[in-house]
């Protein structure tokens, strides 16, 4: 009999063989290739990474013309376990040929990188992010895509507040304008007056819950701030609103930053990748750069590929079956997917109102890929999906 073994329970079955414990670190180090893809590379650099890598063991994929150079460039995926990429960093370093540091560089960079274990609100309250957190969605507007999240009144936000902590969410979110497809924009007046008496009364009965505000104006944002918001929710990426960036950078506020073309109003109009994944990622990396550049804590932003926001139905699918790529910028993940068209349209065209267990199914998806935080409509049902679904983690992460 020959099993192929989870690589979650390596370390379990490999003291089961009777290994000596001190092995452990040794065989993981073996055990799993880690594929790295490096972007537009010159040929001969990729020639001599595809050298010192094969030399080792390991392997590199290049472009077919790249051996003569009669290509410029070509991406290159490195194929390497752990061991692979510690002794290949390790020639790398005697190497100052083409562009051999650079490469060195990131690859240090990303492997050196890890994620923040918490992110800390300007309050003071803690985002533990060792499971996947709930963000439960209260929309102050007549007009979202969803008529049970709009709650216009005190009394109805107050109430469905009460049920969600009740059932454990781990973040409000309080938004006061429609990003649906299609959706005109409010003043900031209008704004202003729907999510700051939500948030202040918010505040005043949960003191210790994180209430995160769905804006991209930056008068918005600092007044949230001020009244106990603890963290800004910016479908824009900075792109809306140029002061909103002094405002995060001045209050040290943990920030969403949000993957979109265009503007809720023409987003949906024909929207096209080449390579929808590598295209986000590259928003991701310039605009978290612009963050740092404008004094952003780069440790407290939070990235949200923006499932819905000017991508098609077979872009929506291709970033939850690639969750885990966007891992590699080292970055919390948000992913709000909550009963979407793209749900809908998977499910024979259903409405929102009948895409919970479709939303379910996602949460699944998301929890089973570490992704740090799904925002919601539903609760209780989704900490549910969590809750089981983390205990079986536990079991994994207990054989490691």
């Amino acid at each position: 009999m020959i099993v192929e073994l989870s690589h979650e329970f390596l370390r379990k079955e490999i003291l089961k063989v009777g290994a000596h414990p001190a092995s452990l670190e040794i065989f993981e180090r073996k055990a799993q290739i880690i594929p790295l893809k490096i972007f537009n590379i010159s040929s001969p650099t990729a020639n001599v990474i595809k050298q010192e890598m094969l030399s080792l063991g390991g392997d590199v994929v290049v472009h077919k013309n790249v051996v003569d150079c009669k290509i410029e460039k070509s991406d290159v995926i490195l194929l390497g376990t752990k061991k692979h990429y510690e002794l290949f960093i390790k020639k790398l370093e005697n190497n100052k040929y083409f562009e051999i540091p650079l490469v060195l560089q990131e690859l240090k960079e990303y492997l050196l990188k890890q994620k923040p274990e918490k992110i800390v609100s300007p309050w003071g309250r803690v985002l533990n992010l060792s499971r996947t957190l709930v963000m439960g969605i209260i929309n102050v507007t007549p007009d979202s895509f969803y008529s049970g999240s709009r709650k216009m009144q005190i009394n109805e936000v107050l109430k469905t507040v009460e049920d969600m902590v009740i059932n454990g969410v781990d973040i409000i979110d309080i938004g006061g304008q429609s990003t649906r497809p299609g959706a005109e924009p409010v003043s900031i007046d209008e704004e202003m007056s729907r999510v700051i008496p939500a948030i202040e009364s918010i505040r005043k009965s949960y003191p210790d819950v994180v209430i995160s505000v769905d804006t991209y104006y930056s008068k918005v944002a600092e007044l949230a701030v001020d009244r106990g918001a603890d963290m800004i929710n910016d479908i824009s990426a900075f792109r809306f609103d140029n002061d909103l960036v002094k405002i995060v950078a001045k209050y040290k506020v943990p920030y969403i930053l949000m993957h979109m073309k265009g503007t809720p109003k023409d987003m949906q109009k024909n929207p096209y990748y080449d390579d929808v994944v590598r295209e986000i990622m590259e928003f991701f990396e310039e605009r978290i750069n612009y963050a740092k550049e404008n004094g952003v804590d780069p440790e407290k932003i939070i990235v949200d590929p923006g499932i819905g926001f000017g991508k098609r139905y077979e872009d929506n699918l291709e970033i939850m079956a690639r969750l885990k790529e966007f891992k590699s910028l080292r970055k919390p993940i948000l992913i709000g997917a909550s009963r979407k068209s793209f749900i809908g349209k998977a499910l024979s065209d259903l409405p929102p109102e009948e895409r919970l267990e479709g939303t379910l199914g996602i949460t699944a998806l998301c929890v089973l890929n570490d992704v740090d935080i799904v925002r919601v409509h539903d609760v209780k049902e989704n900490k549910r999906v969590i809750k089981v679904l983390e205990e079986i983690k536990c079991i994994r992460s207990s054989s490691l």
